[in-house]
Order: C-alpha cells, then structure tokens, then sequence
C-alpha cells in the first residue's frame, strides 16, 4: 500500500460531486458527520452525497453540510447487496468526481468502485484483498484505534492532504419534531435508552427498573423518557420496562425517526445508556451522558469524550478475558449485570438535572 497521500486534495479540487461510501447505521454515521463538514469546507462548491444503511442515511440528512443521503436496505430481509441494481445504477448516472469510503470494509469497496467516480480513496480500516487497489487506486494507511472514530476519519482525510478544523456536527433537527417535543417532553428530563444492537450489550432490564425508581423516589418533580427502535425485541423490552413502573413520570416512546429522537435528546439534560448509536447521538447534540459499557477490544475508539459533561462504567468481561462465550447461550452479559443500579445512580450524580417542575420551553 501507498504512504499517505498529501497530494491528493490538491488533485481533486476540481470535484464538483462527491459521494461518502459507509453503510453505517446510527453510530457510524454520527462520528462520519465531522469528516463530512470537512469535506463541505474543502470543497465548498460541491454536491456531497452520503450511502449508508437505512438509519444511517436518516441521521445525515440531519447535517446541513449533506446535499443527499442515499439509504441502502441492511436488513436480514434484504437482497444482496449486489442486486440492489436500481441504487447502483441511480448511483452512476450521478456521474460523480470523487468517492470517499472511511471503513475500507469488502462490501463499501466493491460498492465505492461501482460509483463509477473519477477518483477514489479509501482507509486501510478492513481486510486486505489483492482486489483493493484494483478497485480504489488511493489508499490511506490504518489509522490509531486508540483515537475516536470520528477523529480517525478525520486524520484519513489529513493524511489526503487536508488542513483539519476543531470537530463539528451541528445537526439541524427538524422545526416540527422539536415543536412537537416541546409540547410532551418537560426540559431537564433524563432519557433512558434501554437497548443496543445486540443483548449483550444491554444491561439488565430488572436494572433499569431499580434504577428508574431510584430516580423517581429521590426526585418527585423528575421526568424519565425511554425510547426504543421500532422492532419488536426492543419495543417489548420498553414494554416490559413501562409495566414494571407504573409511574405517570415515565414516559415510554417506541419507534421515534431520528429526527424525532434527536428532539427528545434536546429537551433532556442527562441521557443514560448503554453502547448504542444513541450514545453517540447525544453527544453530538451536546447532551451530558452516562454510559454502561462491558470491556472489549476496540472499545477506546467507542468511548464518548474524557470531559465533566460525559462518564460511564465499564464491566471487565470473563469472555473476553479468558476467552471462551459464556453469555451467548443465556442470551445477556454476566458482566454488565454486575453493575447495580445504585452504583450508576450514585456514580451518575454530578451530571444528574436540577428539576424544574412544570417547565415546557
């Protein structure tokens, strides 16, 4: 593979149409958002076009700086991902400059070639083929995991040639959702987000029963809000959650679009969560956070920022550790479970909201 490629803005600047190759879901897509306002401001006459997964392309139309956010179907449902031929062929006739793809995973590869753009780059981030150069001519060494995902993607583009500005996201959430939100969700509210892509990430729901009545007994004027994707094993969790605490100041919302969620987010002072895209979510929108992590290779680069505004807890993992699957047959994480609900009450208080009893804004 090729050394950094400092030359390669300066080549390109004549693009008029670029396209961001990720397929990232709800996370992924959070931390690409800085890359892409790089781009924007090195490229200010350009039309940015973004492709990701379904989820993914609904947060990036939140970030002004996106001219279209393409959606691919990543559903096990789906076709393969090679007979998506109307996406492909839409793609084509965009006719685009240049083709951007920050995973380097096999699929984004074959899919960044397929654009059909004039000039492409990719980040060393997945398996090495003797194909890959064959379909993107540019490539940019692997970056540190020990940084945050969105700071490598940003030094991807350093490495091409680009003078990197301080991170920024300025999502724009849509005018009805926050109108919306306004009239239901009291400001200074905690949000609860129950789950993540897969059970062995998520904490107990006993555990966020205890811990909702924990806040709800040592606040009378607090609100909770719980939210939960549209598919059935998170909207029955979020169920489940809403029975066992039959209290009028929870209040539980399935299936929001990001746009809805990312205003729920605004009217919260404290989001809780486990190791999900709505982590991520609310930090960009600048929303104090809590975070229940069990320790993985890679974790680093997931963590939110090392600031006062943002903490968690982080469960050693015997699976890891001594390397054999313990917890995939009981369906949930021995070791997220061993944090206690009073150890992330307590541990969350400094970043706990000053109720305001009433207050709609």
């Amino acid at each position: 593979m090729k050394p950094a490629l400092t030359h390669f803005y300066e080549q390109t600047r004549s693009a008029r149409k670029i396209i961001v190759v990720d397929l990232g879901f709800l996370g992924d897509s959070v931390h690409l958002v800085p890359a892409l306002w790089e781009i924007k401001a090195h490229y200010p006459e350009v039309q940015l076009h973004t492709l990701s997964a379904t989820v993914g392309a609904e947060l990036l139309a939140l970030a002004p700086c996106v001219d279209r956010a393409w959606a691919f179907p990543l559903t096990p449902q789906s076709p393969r991902w090679w007979k998506h031929r109307d996406i492909l062929s839409a793609l084509r006739r965009e006719k685009f400059d240049l083709a951007i793809n920050f995973s380097g995973a096999d699929r984004t590869i074959f899919l960044t070639a397929l654009t059909g753009a004039k000039w492409r780059l990719a980040h060393e981030g997945g398996r090495r083929h003797f194909w890959n150069r064959w379909l993107i001519p540019n490539w940019v060494p692997r970056q540190s995991r020990d940084l945050p995902v969105h700071a490598q993607r940003c030094q991807v583009l350093a490495a091409a040639g680009f003078t990197l500005s301080p991170t920024r996201y300025d999502l724009r959430v849509p005018v009805k959702a926050k109108e919306s939100a306004a009239m239901s969700i009291p400001a200074n509210s905690v949000h609860f987000s129950i789950n993540a892509s897969t059970p062995l990430k998520e904490w107990p729901l006993d555990h966020w029963v205890e811990l909702a009545e924990l806040f709800l007994a040592g606040d009378r004027d607090v609100q909770l809000i719980a939210t939960a994707a549209n598919n059935k094993r998170e909207t029955d969790r979020l169920d489940r959650l809403a029975k066992a605490v039959p209290d009028a100041r929870l209040l539980c919302l399935p299936g929001l679009e990001i746009g809805q969620l990312a205003a729920v987010l605004q009217r919260c002072r404290l989001h809780i969560g486990g190791d999900s895209g709505v982590l991520h979510l609310a930090v960009a929108l600048g929303v104090s956070t809590f975070s229940i992590f069990r320790k993985y290779p890679g974790l680093r680069e997931w963590l939110p920022p090392t600031t006062l505004q943002h903490k968690f807890l982080a469960a050693g993992c015997s699976c890891i550790d001594k390397g054999r699957d313990n917890c995939s047959s009981s369906g949930g994480a021995a070791c997220l479970a061993s944090i206690s609900p009073t150890e992330v009450y307590e541990a969350a208080r400094p970043l706990r909201p000053i109720s305001a009893p009433n207050l709609k804004l």
